[in-house]
């Protein structure tokens, strides 16, 4: 028998429609409006004041005054507003700081007023809400749903409430979810990430789960411990679990593990949230990409990755984007980030309507499970692990090993010796501890047995030299990527023999 509520989730779900395609089939207009309404808002702000914003009319005037800017760049900002200072982004104070790891900055803290958390949440739930008029499902809005993040505590500073984006997320659950929603407060306070499972295993084992949400490597460690303690797959513990909800990571290298510990295939939803704000959402089941949110406070820009690192890379709205270009998406938002670099690059699969895939990072990455480690970081693990050592290291690249023969997965650094130390366990103990100092995401991973700790493979001499050369870029100013986010360039190494 269908519920009362499963058929107004089907009404409120074409409601919901409805009002996205107003917006998304007049996508330049929508963009327009954003784009007066962002600098009409700010223009008394210290930002605004200090970049004409009373001046601005086009996106051209804007481009002149606004230069591209990444955290460390507007930090200067950022903290007058921590300190306490109003109308310095944005008008007021912001409602929250979003606490992130940093990289070149250390933590980051990112500006979300009132209006950017609604958009947020307004956003994960107009998702669910178009793939119930798509799919014509909604009977899962009888079951239990359970949103694996962050713990919702949070601290205050100068009146600013701070805590992780999915912890602030979790204060704003809509009333109708507030019965359906697992895990139960107490337990989602849980800081330790492994005691925090374990307790939502005892939760959630005996409830009819049909939704769940996460990043892929979280929810993978929920669905092996649920097997561990029932020794049943996922599917026969929650006959109808149909949806998964997804974001963070790139799903396609869990896919396969997540099938078998489900035993069949469900739906899925990908998200493409982010401290700086929501972005997109897949809109369509059987359509690649996710629909660009163009109608939540947010105003985009995008940059030729070939160009993004000349001196006046050209700056181009949705108007000029070409399907399958790389981009480096720039944000102007309703939390007072302006010309922000977030440092992802996306891909247009669709201009009617504006769908993205996400491409990777501006910079080279591992992101494999949530971690964002970049180049700077494992550049300076290794030094601080080396420092006042005889072990000299010609060259290395660090890759992630997500499915290893045995035990949970880790960062696999790929090192060729000048001079090799004498206990090898001892070396990745110490870069792995280096990384964890820097890198809040790597820490939160390792402590709660997500990863294991990184492990080393030792290359042959003159091996990057052959990898190079390998690939017709030996010399000149090519360089090994220091990681990268797959395992393309050791899948090299092995078949060339490079590896000892």
């Amino acid at each position: 028998m269908t519920s009362l509520k499963s058929i107004l989730a089907k009404v409120f779900a074409k409601y919901i429609f409805n009002k996205v395609q107003k917006w998304a089939n007049k996508p330049l207009e929508t963009q327009e409006q954003v784009f007066h309404n962002l600098i009409k808002r700010a223009k008394n702000t210290a930002f605004g004041i200090d970049h004409d914003f009373k001046d601005i009319k086009t996106h051209d005037d804007f481009v002149k005054r606004v230069p591209i800017r990444d955290y460390e760049a507007i930090k200067p900002y950022v903290e007058r507003v921590v300190s306490g200072e109003e109308n310095v982004l944005w008008k007021g104070k912001p409602e929250y700081f979003a606490k992130t790891s940093g990289t070149t900055s250390g933590v980051k803290y990112i500006p979300i007023t009132k209006v950017a958390i609604e958009a947020q949440v307004n956003a994960s739930r107009n998702a669910i809400l178009l793939y119930i008029h798509e799919t014509g499902k909604s009977a899962f809005v009888d079951g239990k749903m359970i949103f694996l993040q962050g713990s919702p505590v949070l601290n205050k500073k100068n009146g600013i409430n701070i805590g992780r984006l999915s912890g602030i997320a979790a204060h704003y659950v809509p009333n109708y979810l507030q019965k359906n929603r697992m895990p139960s407060w107490d337990t989602n306070c849980i800081e330790d990430w492994d005691t925090k499972v374990n307790a939502i295993v005892e939760e959630t084992v005996n409830e009819n789960m049909t939704v769940i949400a996460g990043i892929p490597s979280w929810v993978q460690m929920y669905f092996e411990k649920l097997q561990q303690k029932t020794g049943k797959k996922i599917g026969e513990i929650y006959k109808n679990f149909n949806l998964f909800i997804f974001g963070g990571v790139n799903y396609e290298p869990y896919r396969a593990k997540f099938e078998n510990l489900i035993g069949r295939k469900v739906d899925s939803i990908e998200l493409y949230p982010a401290s700086e704000g929501f972005f997109a959402f897949q809109d369509k089941q059987n359509e690649k990409g996710m629909l660009l949110q163009l109608h939540s406070g947010i105003f985009y820009e995008f940059v030729s990755v070939e160009d993004f690192f000349n001196e006046n890379p050209k700056r181009i709205t949705i108007k000029d984007v070409k399907v399958g270009v790389n981009y480096v998406l720039v944000i102007s938002t309703n939390a007072g980030l302006w010309g922000y670099n977030i440092g992802d690059t996306v891909q247009f699969t669709s201009t009617k309507p504006y769908r993205v895939v996400v491409s990777g990072r501006i910079k080279h990455f591992i992101s494999a499970f949530g971690e964002h480690v970049i180049g700077k970081e494992v550049e300076e693990a290794m030094q601080e692990a080396t420092l006042n050592t005889d072990i000299r290291v010609s060259e290395f690249t660090v890759a992630p090993q997500i499915t290893p023969a045995e035990g949970l997965p880790y960062h696999e650094w790929f090192i060729e010796f000048e001079n090799e130390p004498e206990n090898l366990s001892v070396l990745a103990e110490k870069i792995d501890m280096a990384l964890q100092n820097q890198n809040s995401y790597y820490f939160d991973l390792i402590k709660g047995k997500v990863l294991q700790p990184l492990k080393i493979t030792k290359v042959k001499k003159n091996g990057f030299q052959n990898y190079m050369k390998s690939i017709g870029k030996l010399g000149g100013q090519n360089k090994v990527p220091r990681l990268s986010n797959d395992r393309k360039i050791v899948e090299v190494f092995s078949h060339l023999g490079l590896i000892k």
